[in-house]
Parts: structure tokens; sequence; C-alpha cells
């Protein structure tokens, strides 16, 4: 161990064996969607596809793209960084999209340590062109953010009038209620049989039953406001 340490070349040579190590077991998955793409002939949206590069990693990332047919194909971008927990959109962009290029290539994504440039990971996706069109439920994505009208159907005519006519006793209950709510607050502030008041005549002097029945009354007004 001794004579090891003390030879320089031996050193060098451990170092950079643990050096190669240590890169070679630094292997990381890579995020890429979609897994395929596919080129349709008769199709021109489909000339052009997207991939996405997700980098859910805390440190930041190269990458770059490579392909077994690099002729065919035009990529915006076909290297660069993406920051940790970010993602970078790459345009792929079919040039030679004829009968006779009907076949299957494959693009390879590396990612590669920053700043070292030391390949930590990759991803093949493959690209195929293939005659005709998509089919309907392949050519059709919804965009969540698009809101498209209702078809004014009768169904939906029905339970519209079903809603109005519901907000309409909601909105008849709150005045009922809110009417009873004031009148229970009114004989709540009178006075009470026994007390001496000449503002007021005896006949306005509610008795403590009465009284008792109104706050239960008022009780169960707010209740029910409440629930509306």
């Amino acid at each position: 161990m001794l004579l090891l340490l003390s030879d320089k070349g031996n050193n060098e040579s451990i170092k950079k064996m643990l050096s190669q190590l240590s890169v070679t077991s630094k292997k990381l998955p890579v995020f890429v969607f979609p897994q395929s793409i596919t080129f349709y002939l008769d199709d021109q949206s489909t000339h052009k596809q997207i991939l996405t590069l997700y980098n859910p990693y805390d440190f930041p990332v190269k990458f770059k793209v490579f392909s077994t047919a690099p002729n065919k194909y035009v990529v915006v971008d076909p290297e660069g960084m993406i920051k940790s927990c970010c993602c970078v959109d790459i345009v792929v962009r079919h040039m030679a999209l004829t009968p006779i290029n009907c076949t299957v290539d494959k693009f390879r994504i590396q990612m590669l340590e920053h700043p070292t440039k030391q390949i930590i990971g990759k991803r093949d996706v493959e690209a195929k062109v293939v005659s005709g069109i998509p089919e309907p439920l392949e050519r059709v994505t919804p965009d969540p953010d698009l809101f498209q009208q209702l078809p004014n159907t009768g169904k939906n005519q029905q339970s519209y009038a079903l809603m109005t006519h519901n907000k309409t006793i909601n909105r008849d209950t709150n005045y009922v209620a809110l009417i009873v709510a004031i009148i229970c607050i009114a004989g709540l502030l009178l006075p009470t049989q026994g007390e001496l008041n000449n503002r007021i005549p005896d006949y306005l002097h509610l008795t403590t039953n009465i009284k008792l029945i109104l706050s239960f009354v008022l009780g169960m007004v707010t209740i029910i406001v409440l629930r509306l």
C-alpha cells in the first residue's frame, strides 16, 4: 500500500479508473414524450412533430439529438440545456415524405452531465412514415383549454329551465326568510309584559312565551338561510 501511494504513475492510473467508474455508474433515465412519432404522407399537419424532453432532476443537463437518417429530417435546436425541473420542446420536421421513404427511423436522445459533458443517459424514439391519414381518434386531440359551445338540445334546455326554476325558488325563499327574520327581531325588541315603558302601548307588550316562540322561529330561519 505504501508503494502504491509513493508511485505517482500508479496514483494517476487509480484516479483515472475511479473517475471512469463514477461516470459509468451514473446512468439516469431519460424522460421523453411521446415515445414514438408517426408521419402520415397525406396529412400535412403530421409532417411536423414535437418531442418534449423533461429534466426532473435538481441539476441542469445538456442534451443532444441524433438520427439514423439525418438527411431526411430537420431538427430545430438539436442540442442545448435543460434547467433543473424544466422541459424543452424539440421540433422535428420530415423533409422527404415520399412513398419510397415509408420506413422506420430512430432518434437517439442523449443526456450529458453539465459541465463535464459526460453521457449520463440515453433514450431512443421511433419515427415511422406511413401512407394515408391518421384515424379520427388518433388525429383529433382536444385542447383542455379550448371551450366549445354545447349543442342546443331539448335536454339541455330542460336542464337549464330546471336550474332557472331552482334559482327563482331560492330567491323567493330568501325574501320570505328575510321578512320573517325582521318580524322576529322586531318582536324581540318590544318590551315584555310587566315592564314599565310609557312610550309603547300596553298591547304591544309581549309575553315571555311569545318571545320564546319568536326566538325559536328566528333560529330556524337563520338555519334555512345558511343552507340556501
